[in-house]
């Protein structure tokens, strides 16, 4: 994998995982408020999505919208 396409997934992984910290939501909160929004997932398939940094922009729009956020900045 070109290294540039790793520094994007770092950089989206942080993004998501920062997003989730600001708000104090575990990832088996965030399972509960994915559910909510009709995203029904495990906690384990979760973790590792967000671990690899390798998930779709929907998933992404899923996850901002079920914890809440407004809007994200996407600066490094």
């Amino acid at each position: 994998m070109p290294v540039a396409e790793k520094e994007w997934e770092d950089r989206v992984k942080r993004l998501l995982k920062a997003e989730l910290a600001r708000k104090g939501i575990t990832y088996a909160q965030l399972v509960g408020k994915l559910a909510d929004i009709g995203v029904h997932d495990t906690e384990p398939n979760i973790r590792n999505k967000i671990s690899r940094g390798k998930f779709t922009a929907v998933f992404l729009v899923q996850c901002l919208e079920a914890v809440g956020a407004r809007g994200i900045d996407v600066s490094p």
